[in-house]
């Protein structure tokens, strides 16, 4: 079964459980998910109905924050929230490391440390080796020498508020050169097909040229063969008749 489809159960699991629940059990189902080491996607679970109204505002908050915050984003405001339990904090971790390689393809080592609460490197690489890439949702190569974390890919987080009409306009961007591109391309190919036709008919009259000159020489050399040349004593002869 793949990342996405195990995702997607995932999610459905944590919707229905919330849809059936209220008060502290609706708290309990959202600290579940909180702590789900393989669910990092909130945004159905915020928009189940028995979530809204102002007695579950701090499960809201606790869930947006999940959704969309980072680890440092969580210190600034943990006075509003409900403390997180280890399992919650390895899981916000995780997806702040998600956030950052949304931006940066190449994560310093003491940005890290510094954004993650981790105070050495051996402790930075054993998470993300063990706890983001054995768990798929990145991949990238350590390097110890320029004490960096190169991302190869990144799972994606839930949107931020705002965020889609920006996603949008960035999609709309990239279809607009790719139709450039595309136009360009056909342009070259036009080009090359034009420049293949005068390269063939350029070839035909050089082939053709060569085979007039062959010819023409075939010729010279006939005439050259077929010429009447004296005998030697026809030669004698006519040296003798000049002597005397």
């Amino acid at each position: 079964m793949d990342t996405e489809q195990k995702q997607a159960e995932y999610i459905d699991y944590f919707v229905m459980k919330a849809s059936n629940f209220n008060g502290s059990a609706l708290a309990d189902v959202v600290a579940e998910a909180t702590s789900h080491p393989s669910l990092f996607a909130f945004s159905e679970i915020l928009s189940v109905p028995n979530l809204e109204g102002t007695s579950n505002a701090i499960l809201l908050d606790l869930l947006r924050m999940f959704a969309h915050g980072t680890w440092s984003e969580y210190k600034c405001i943990a006075s509003r929230l409900p403390p997180l339990v280890p399992d919650q904090i390895l899981k916000l971790k995780k997806l702040t490391v998600l956030t950052l390689a949304e931006t940066n393809k190449v994560l310093p080592y003491d940005a890290l440390m510094k954004e993650l609460d981790i105070s050495n490197v051996r402790e930075l690489e054993d998470f993300l080796i063990n706890d983001c890439m054995c768990l798929g949702i990145v991949r990238g190569k350590l390097d110890q020498l320029q004490r960096c974390f190169e991302v190869h890919f990144a799972a994606g987080r839930d949107l931020r508020p705002g965020q889609l009409g920006s996603m949008i306009q960035t999609l709309a961007n990239w279809l607009s050169i790719s139709d450039n591109l595309l136009i360009s391309i056909r342009e070259k190919l036009k080009w090359a097909d034009t420049m293949s036709e005068v390269d063939r008919k350029h070839r035909k009259d050089v082939e053709e040229r060569v085979e007039d000159v062959k010819k023409t020489l075939s010729h010279k050399k006939l005439r050259t063969v077929s010429r009447p040349t004296c005998s030697t004593e026809g030669t004698k002869r006519s040296f003798l008749n000049t002597v005397e």
